[in-house]
Parts: structure tokens; C-alpha cells; sequence
């Protein structure tokens, strides 16, 4: 069974709601999850053309993914790992719900409380761009986390949100090693020592992630894996690398598949499209890891950073 550490997946259920479609989820629960997803974080993404009103858009997906939610009979929201787990027994599908970059919050923690009440327990401090809470990887600027980043990081120790550094640049990533001592995740990023793109992590960042006891989640983005030839033997490479480095209690999977999204470049991993590829991805890993490492790297790595923080 996977623990999906990053899913685009509520802003297809708002814009397929919006188009007048419902229990979205269930309908396309052979698509998307295929009996193999367990777990996932289901992120709440704010469209660079919806930054300027973010908290109501993200207020709007939330609230299309909570009505979803409640229609269906296969998915539930959880708030912690002892939820998770008894969702996963019953046959269901445990969804975690996050923000990828924090521009629904805007500059007010009371916002942060507000959507920890709602079920958030995933906070990926920025996008690839600037928010009040720090730079993103693609802004020319490299500032780190602001001061209001840091009263972020803080108020999330306090609540019980996992911090998640993909997407930020590397000031602010070591601003927030530097304020917080909790686990930190990376949900989807790569090696950069394999493939330099400015979305993954150099080997000095995946070593103090682990240090923390966090995880990396490895990203099917194409792009982050290999620019020429992305296959699933060189995603099943990035994985190989990170655990040869920090250890296999370290790595996970955090797919960010995006083929469903509008605006999609239609390019994609060769052997790892999508969901229904997991069966093979498995057996690669089975090929280079142990049982106990299979199950570490698939689910129980991120469980376990999970319980301790949320």
C-alpha cells in the first residue's frame, strides 16, 4: 500500500464540481487510486492566476473537497495517524489535507487556525514563488523566510501541521531548520545530484532532513527526474540514491501526478504515466530493497513522521 505525500488532486474536484459533476472521488476512484493509494495528502494548490484572491479560492476548493468527501462512501478526511489507520482497516482511502504554499493564509495566523479546524494537518510553507512566508524556488530574489514565515513555522509546531519544504528555495529552507527542532518533510522533490533542476534537493539538504528524522518524497514530476529521458528505472533511481545517502527510513513517495490537471504538457515518466503503473514500480523497488525497506519507503516512513507531529 502507498502513502501519497503529494496529490494536486482537490483542484480537479473543484473545477470537475464546478462543471456540475459530484462524488468526483468515487467516480473516479479507479483512476486515481486503483486499490493501491492507501494514503494521501491531498494538497490545496492556488493557481498563479488566483494568487491575488487566494483565500477565497482556497476557501472555495476546500469546501468542494469537504462536500465530495462527504458524499462518498470509498474516501475520509483524517486529523491524525490513529484515524488514518482505522480508515485503512475499514477498506477506505485516508485523505490528509494540505496547502502547497501558503497564500490562502495570507499574513494571519488566525487563518492558519482556521484551516487546522478544517482538517489541515500538511503545510508546504510556499509554492515556486514568493508568498508573505518566504521566497519560492523560481523567484530571482533569494531571500529567506520572512518574519512572518517564522511566526508561521512556529504557530504549525504549536498546532500539529507537518512542515513540508519542497518548493521553497534554499534560504528559506535553512531558515526553517534554524526555527523549528520538529521532523520536516519534503513531499515531492528529487536529487538534484541527479538531475539539477532548482525544485530538488542537494545532497546537504536530503542529509538535514534526515537528520530531523523526516522524509523525502520522491516527485514522477518528468522534468525532476530525468530532462531527457525520464523512465520509471531513473525515478526508481532517485529513490535508490537518497536512501544509499540518509538511509531508506528517510525516502518515500510523493508522486504529484499531474495528467488530470488543465495545462498539463501531456509529458510523462515512461513506466510511470500514472497510478495504474504502481503495480511495476513496486516490483522495481522489490528488485532493489528489501521487504522491510518496500514498506518503509512506500508507507511507513512518512506514517511515521506523521504521528509523531500531527
Amino acid at each position: 500500500m502507498i502513502f501519497d505525500a503529494h496529490s494536486d488532486l482537490p483542484t480537479f474536484v473543484y473545477e470537475e464540481r464546478k462543471a456540475g459533476k459530484t462524488r468526483v472521488l468515487d467516480e473516479n476512484y479507479g483512476r486515481f487510486f486503483n486499490g493501491w493509494i492507501s494514503s494521501r495528502a491531498m494538497a490545496i494548490w492556488t493557481r498563479p492566476e488566483k494568487r491575488t484572491n487566494a483565500t477565497v479560492y482556497g476557501l472555495e476548493v476546500l469546501n468542494s473537497f469537504l462536500k465530495d468527501i462527504e458524499e462518498s462512501e470509498r474516501f475520509e478526511l483524517v486529523r491524525n495517524v490513529e484515524e488514518m489507520r482505522k480508515v485503512i482497516k475499514e477498506g477506505r482511502v485516508a485523505l490528509w489535507l494540505g496547502l502547497e504554499g501558503g497564500e490562502p493564509i495570507g499574513e494571519s495566523l488566525d487563518l492558519l487556525e482556521v484551516f487546522y479546524r478544517l482538517g489541515l494537518r500538511v503545510l508546504t510553507l510556499t509554492w515556486s514563488l514568493r508568498n508573505a512566508i518566504g521566497d519560492g524556488v523560481f523567484e530571482r530574489t533569494r531571500g529567506g523566510l520572512t518574519n512572518f514565515g517564522v511566526e508561521v513555522v512556529g504557530k504549525a509546531e504549536e498546532l500539529g501541521i507537518v512542515i513540508d519544504l519542497s518548493h521553497i528555495n534554499e534560504a528559506g529552507f535553512w531558515d526553517a531548520l534554524e526555527v523549528t527542532s520538529f521532523p520536516v518533510i519534503a513531499s515531492h522533490s528529487n536529487a538534484r545530484a541527479l538531475c539539477d533542476h532548482p525544485r530538488n534537493l542537494t545532497d546537504e539538504q536530503i542529509k538535514a532532513i534526515a537528520e530531523r528524522d523526516g522524509v523525502v518524497g520522491a516527485v514522477a514530476i518528468p522534468s525532476f527526474v530525468d530532462r531527457e529521458n525520464p523512465t520509471l528505472d531513473k525515478y526508481v533511481g532517485h529513490i535508490t540514491y537518497m536512501t544509499d545517502l540518509v538511509g531508506y527510513r528517510h525516502v518515500g513517495i510523493g508522486f504529484d501526478f499531474v495528467y488530470y490537471l488543465r495545462g498539463w504538457s501531456g509529458r510523462s515518466i515512461e513506466g510511470l504515466e500514472n497510478e495504474s503503473k504502481i503495480p511495476a514500480l513496486v516490483e522495481k523497488l522489490k528488485e532493489n530493497f528489501g521487504k522491510k525497506e518496500v514498506e518503509a519507503i512506500t508507507s511507513k516512513n512518512f506514517e511515521r513522521v506523521f504521528e509523531r507531529i500531527t
